[in-house]
């Protein structure tokens, strides 16, 4: 029995593919990575998506460098009864939202591409809106919009990315988890 086949659970063993298929490594891809040293991580096989993928990427970065500003001035700008506790909470989530951005800019070199951090297109390129709402329960349901939306966005980066580049889709899943988090907490301060 090969162990490149499927488990048979009935008989506690492997079943052999019905097809005679096996699970072999591409030599020529291998032999490709050898060249093109410059390049690093990059190898042939990222095929023609790794463009694609910059580009999600830097729209990405532009959606977490948006989401910084805007919970930083919520941070200095918010107001309330419970301004001082959801004002820190406001700085914890910038701070996230740096780290996010960060990630992202580093997995864009590792890719071969330039991180976008031109202050020009932020906002066109980004997927949530800055806010500057002066009232505390606004600035609350503008974070959870944005998050939501990023959300959104994360979760259809995943689908696309799919297979194609697992280390960029960790880092999403990762950046997803958190943003998740983010929603939560802040829906639960509207309830209250």
């Amino acid at each position: 029995m090969s162990t490149f086949a499927s488990f048979d659970s009935t008989r506690g063993a492997a079943a052999a593919p019905a097809s005679g298929e096996r699970l072999e490594l591409d030599t020529a891809a291998l032999e490709a990575a050898k060249r093109s040293l410059e390049k690093g991580a990059v190898t042939p096989s990222y095929g023609p998506w790794r463009e694609d993928i910059i580009r999600l990427l830097n729209d990405a970065l532009a959606t977490e460098i948006v989401c910084t500003l805007r919970y930083k001035r919520h941070y200095f700008t918010a107001k309330g009864l419970d301004s001082a506790k959801i004002a820190e909470e406001f700085l914890v989530h910038a701070n996230e939202e740096t780290a996010h951005g960060d990630m992202l800019a580093e997995r864009i070199v590792q890719l071969g591409g330039q991180p976008d951090f031109a202050p020009a297109t932020l906002t066109s390129r980004s997927h949530a809106e800055y806010d500057d709402s002066a009232d505390l329960q606004a600035m609350i349901r503008a974070n959870l919009i944005a998050e939501r939306v990023a959300i959104e966005a994360y979760g259809q980066m995943i689908r696309l990315i799919g297979d194609k580049d697992s280390t960029t889709r960790r880092i999403l899943e990762s950046i997803l988890s958190q943003e998740q988090e983010h929603a939560d907490e802040l829906s639960d301060w509207l309830a209250d």
